[in-house]
């Protein structure tokens, strides 16, 4: 059967690389078996979740080239939990409590004090009918709890155990956690229940998440039980950390998608570096995300948290941008307003960092002198010499080495005293793209113009 994925964000702010990560990882493991990517909003938090955060988050998964086959939000699909909850209530898995937040936190408490696990004591399931009227007598209203295990016991017994995608066989002991708040006292839902109803009715067949979700999986996959229903595959991946070992959040901005986006990253980079740092996996820019596929397996990611460092993201960009033929850049480059053509990309791009670098070699060769175009007294003479044994246009990429060729023979320099002097007139810089292929686009007069204006300092 064709695996169905789904990436499910809570509205609540911009994505960040982590997030990324998580929905490129569900998206090549659907690429790479013909399976299907779903996007959920996970917006059941009225107050935090924003409708333009929802937009902004499609945007950026639309920018990585993430095409989600189906979107759902949580908000449309309350009927459907609480459908859940009402079959978890019949069959005795959900019960009601009635202690204060204040009131559990005294209890963790004692609970600590006395060299026991701060774990849900079931006392709500030890209340009588009286008592419980009493409590809402006095205006408490329940919250439910989803019964793990038995309900012999004050704690849940046994282990839930299954084979990760990425850290091999796990297993998590029910008697370390406490039976999960499903629904709240204003009758809203925290994640667990809506995430497990939506997966039965989407049928999810594997879910990709965090590493920091491994113990919400031992709940979950009670919960897929108790509603009738086989849980899918798991898989948890390490996460991304900022370079210097500081987690990442979305409320924070930091390192958001929109941000690389807005800075002039390519999403191809910005993708290649999510999916491949912490992996067996060389960091190397990849085409397209089918490319990326072909490089990705679960089994491939480390244990290890991976750091996400903007230098080596440049990096990767540089890379990146070398190897982009004109096609793809074509567009792009017109609405920047660089001209040349081909001709002209395939001069600059080894010498871009990012697209818009192309713009300012562009106006190098087309706009006004270099204000460092500034030679040492020793090379004014070479300089004037140079100029005399100009070529006649037209100029073609053989032009540079025929001039330079003259220019040697004439003044008897070779090596980086022929070179350099005629860069620096020329574009102001010790370093840049060859100028064998930027000459053609200085011109002629321009190229006279510029060996005119360079002085001894």
């Amino acid at each position: 059967m064709a695996p169905i994925v789904r990436f499910a964000p809570s509205p609540t702010g911009f994505i960040h690389v982590g997030n990324a990560r998580t929905a490129l990882f569900n998206w090549l493991f659907a690429l790479r078996e013909g399976g299907r990517f779903l996007l959920r909003f996970d917006d059941t938090d009225a107050k935090r979740s924003r409708s333009d955060l929802a937009e902004a988050i499609s945007r950026d998964l639309a920018w990585l080239g993430i095409e989600p086959a189906a979107t759902y939000r949580q908000s449309d699909r309350l009927a459907l939990y609480a459908d859940a909850a009402d079959r978890l209530k019949a069959g005795g898995r959900l019960y009601a409590c009635y202690e204060t937040a204040e009131e559990l936190e005294a209890r963790r408490q004692s609970q600590r004090r006395r060299g026991l696990p701060p774990v849900y004591d079931r006392a709500a399931l030890r209340l009588t009918v009286a008592e419980r009227s009493a409590l809402e007598a006095q205006g408490r209203r329940p919250h439910w709890r989803f019964l793990l295990g038995s309900p012999a016991a004050e704690r849940a017994a046994g282990e839930i155990a299954w084979r990760d995608l990425f850290r091999g066989p796990q297993a998590i002991d029910l008697g370390s956690l406490s039976d999960p708040v499903l629904v709240r006292e204003d009758g809203t839902y925290p994640y667990t229940l809506p995430s497990v109803a939506d997966d039965i009715d989407m049928g999810t067949t594997h879910v990709i998440r965090g590493e920091d979700h491994v113990t919400n999986t031992a709940v979950q996959v009670e919960l897929f039980r108790a509603l009738g229903a086989a849980e899918p595959g798991f898989g948890h991946h390490n996460l991304l950390v900022n370079a210097e070992g500081e987690g990442l959040s979305k409320r924070m901005g930091s390192q958001s998608v929109a941000s690389y986006r807005d800075a002039g990253y390519e999403a191809m980079a910005v993708a290649s570096l999510a999916v491949l740092i912490g992996t067996s996996e060389a960091v190397e820019p990849a085409l397209d995300l089918a490319d990326l596929a072909r490089r990705f397996a679960p089994a491939r990611v480390s244990r290890a948290p991976a750091r996400f460092d903007e230098a080596e993201l440049a990096a990767v960009n540089a890379r990146l941008l070398h190897v982009l033929p004109w096609p793809a850049v074509a567009d792009r480059l017109d609405s920047l307003g660089v001209g040349g053509g081909e001709a002209f990309w395939n001069a600059v791009r080894k010498n871009c960092v990012r697209l818009a670098d192309a713009r300012v070699w562009w106006d190098l060769v087309n706009g006004a002198p270099p204000a460092a175009a500034v030679a040492e007294a020793d090379d004014a003479a070479f300089i004037a010499a140079a100029a005399e044994l100009l070529p006649a246009e037209p100029w073609d990429s053989s032009t540079w080495s025929a001039w330079i060729g003259a220019v040697k023979a004439a003044t008897g320099r070779s090596g980086k005293r022929l070179f350099m002097p005629l860069r620096l007139a020329l574009t102001g810089l010790d370093h840049g793209p060859e100028l064998a292929a930027l000459l053609p686009f200085i011109g002629r007069s321009n190229t006279l113009a510029r060996l005119a204006l360079s002085r001894p300092r």
